[in-house]
């Protein structure tokens, strides 16, 4: 019997990411966790404690995942652990006001595992509080897992592996791709970076029409970045919106 090959459809194309983690044991049962289901990409933002990939505790979580701790990165952004990423899921228990698309895990999974252009990023935020609403909006999706309403508190592991069983199967049972839309050709999807380049370019424009008040900005840029989320912007897309920006500012020369 032929068992399915794990390719580069999602099994190499997906990190997990870890914001500002507390416990060493959570960090050695996330490697465990995402190990079991193929993945291997992990990365620490902001550790709360020193030598956060040797500590004894991570390691005896691991339980037989210490290649994956050795392998994963620390750093010191939420902009460096997505570089390279051109589509990122923040994993929430909480749905925020001005959050991006809600999605169920299995939702995610047959998303990213039937698009084989994007390199995604699943994002977990700290035990105790979650992930702040600056790395939400940021993202293109949140994701809530559907737990029983009355208990559903997950640990960090927890929804690691819940996430990385969901993706596993979307990836080995070889998610159909969305249908094609009526639009035709399809560009390369724009990295997060380009897109938050993007955030920055327009407000500066907004700013210098007076359409938006830099001391008084309200939840504008909040609502703008989720209308943006709802799409999948593609590069030239991108730079269509920052050359509008640019020659709005150019016109505007006193306010840039």
């Amino acid at each position: 019997m032929n068992t399915p090959e794990i390719n580069t459809s999602v099994f190499k194309r997906l990190r997990f990411v870890l914001v500002e983690t507390s416990r060493a044991g959570n960090i050695g049962a996330v490697a465990r966790a995402i190990k079991t289901m193929g993945f291997t990409e992990l990365v620490l933002v902001n550790p709360r404690f020193p030598d956060a990939l040797a500590d004894p505790e991570a390691v005896a979580f691991a339980s037989g995942a210490q290649d994956v701790l050795e392998g994963a990165r620390i750093v010191a952004s939420i902009g460096e652990a997505l570089d390279g990423c051109n589509f990122a899921a923040a994993v929430s228990a909480r749905l925020r006001e001005f959050s991006p698309p809600v999605l169920t895990p299995r939702a995610f999974a047959g998303h990213v595992a039937g698009q084989g252009d994007l390199s995604a990023a699943l994002i977990f935020g700290n035990e105790r509080f979650g992930l702040p609403n600056q790395i939400v909006e940021q993202c293109n999706v949140l994701i809530n897992i559907p737990a029983n309403p009355d208990y559903s508190s997950l640990n960090l592991a927890q929804a690691a592996q819940v996430l990385a069983y969901e993706c596993r199967m979307a990836g080995l049972e070889g998610a159909a791709a969305p249908a094609p839309s009526a639009i035709g050709f399809h560009g390369d999807a724009a990295s997060l970076e380009q897109i938050e380049g993007m955030y920055t370019h327009l407000e500066q424009a907004l700013v210098a029409i007076d359409f938006l008040d830099a001391d008084n900005p309200k939840k504008l840029m909040p609502r703008l970045k989720r209308l943006f989320a709802r799409t999948q912007l593609e590069t030239e897309e991108v730079n269509i919106l920052r050359g509008i920006a640019r020659h709005i500012l150019k016109a505007r020369p006193d306010k840039s």
